[in-house]
């Protein structure tokens, strides 16, 4: 077996509830089980440092290798007459097949996966320039502790690209209503109100989901990812699926209420709208569109799917500070219950009910000594599956003895 040990996270790692990233080294090891030699090393970085493809990389690891009768020249010349790409591609070969040749221990085990929070760096409170949002960091910088600049820095960068200025004022209102319950060593409400607040006012909706596929910075990303030449044209196929509760959404709050009372124009419309298409994000016909639609934020505080997140996070955020002056560790866990909503459609509808169901049995809870921990156990059961059957038992067994 030759492979890379680079790691891509597959849909099912990305998509799950909470941290769903696997372990890598149970493949290597089941890999050594399997063959007879196992041929392994990061080949994605070599190939972006040789400017080439990973192919190249691998058929470099495999002359090397020797499980092919095959001298190096007679690769060599496999690339040449391709004809395509030669230079780097040759320096991509020679780049594997030097690692593979020299490494005795090329099949070492990658590293271990990092987790979802060590992936994450956090910026610090930093002046940019703009003067706005540098107003906005010196209050951040004073009104909360050293330990919180890191994860107030990420809640505030992500909350004013979503929108604003002014919405990273009211983020930073919202956040430091918990300073007032902290009394002693470390700030957990506080911190986690931080992120999750965050994550609450950049809701994903049709506007956000067009503003990020047409973003000038997303094509440059794409192009360096398939290592296009600046000559080479790249065209994005997004596959989108919209409904018509989406785009009910993203009209004004009078007239998407109007419509949503209406069943039979409700149901008329979403025939139109909800089907699947296959969309190039790079061509007139539909870039056009998409970034009309990405520029509507200046509007977005209007819509009806903003009225309905503001009630969820007000009506959250009430519960937490209430309990907070009773019982902090469970306010914690209320607070950390947020992360189950994400996502946007039927994903965001999913993560919306378990988020519902757990904070409905918190409120019954309050009052028991064990309360945060059978919250936490409920969050845990939450995201263990997609179904919720996991969360459903364990509300049983709240349900038994409240």
């Amino acid at each position: 077996m030759i492979t890379s040990t680079h790691r891509s996270f597959a849909v099912e790692e990305k998509a799950a509830p909470g941290d769903g990233i696997g372990d890598g080294s149970k493949v290597f090891d089941a890999s050594q089980v399997a063959a007879k030699r196992v041929v392994a090393f990061d080949m994605a970085r070599l190939a972006e440092t040789t400017g080439s493809a990973i192919s190249a990389v691998l058929f470099g690891a495999l002359a090397a290798s020797g499980a092919l009768p095959l001298p190096r020249a007679a690769f060599e010349a496999t690339i040449r007459a391709a004809g395509v790409g030669v230079e780097p591609s040759l320096r991509a070969f020679a780049a594997g097949f030097d690692k593979a040749a020299a490494d005795a221990a090329s099949a070492a085990a990658p590293a271990r996966a990092k987790s979802a929070a060590e992936l994450k760096v956090l910026p610090e409170l930093a002046a940019t320039g703009h003067p706005a949002f540098d107003a906005l960091v010196d209050r951040a910088r004073t009104k909360f502790p050293a330990t919180l600049h890191g994860i107030v820095a990420a809640g505030l960068r992500r909350v004013v690209d979503y929108q604003d200025v002014d919405y990273g004022r009211h983020y930073l209102d919202l956040v430091a209503q918990f300073l007032t319950f902290e009394r002693h060593g470390d700030p957990a409400l506080t911190r986690a109100a931080a992120k999750h607040v965050a994550v609450a006012m950049a809701y994903d909706d049709l506007i956000r989901v067009a503003d990020l596929k047409t973003r000038a910075s997303r094509f440059a990303r794409v192009r360096q990812e398939v290592t296009a030449k600046p000559g080479q044209i790249v065209y994005v196929t997004e596959f989108m699926h919209p409904r018509m509760e989406e785009v009910a959404g993203t009209l004004p709050a009078r007239l998407g209420r109007w419509i949503e009372d209406r069943p039979r124009l409700f149901k008329a419309l979403d025939r139109v709208v909800n089907r699947g298409r296959r969309v190039q994000t790079g061509t007139v016909r539909w870039f056009v569109p998409l970034y009309l639609i990405g520029g509507l934020k200046r509007f977005r505080l209007g819509t009806l799917r903003h009225h309905r997140e503001v009630a969820h996070r007000d009506a959250w955020l009430d519960l937490a500070t209430t309990v907070a002056a009773r019982d902090y560790a469970l306010a914690v866990e209320i607070v950390e219950t947020r992360r189950l909503v994400k996502g946007y459609s039927d994903t965001h509808a999913r993560g919306t009910s378990k988020f519902d169901k757990v904070i409905g049995a918190a409120t019954r809870l309050e009052g028991r000594a064990d309360a945060a921990e059978w919250v936490r156990r409920l969050r845990q059961a939450a995201l263990a599956d997609e179904e919720g059957k996991a969360l459903d038992g364990a509300l049983a067994t709240v349900e038994s003895f409240l």
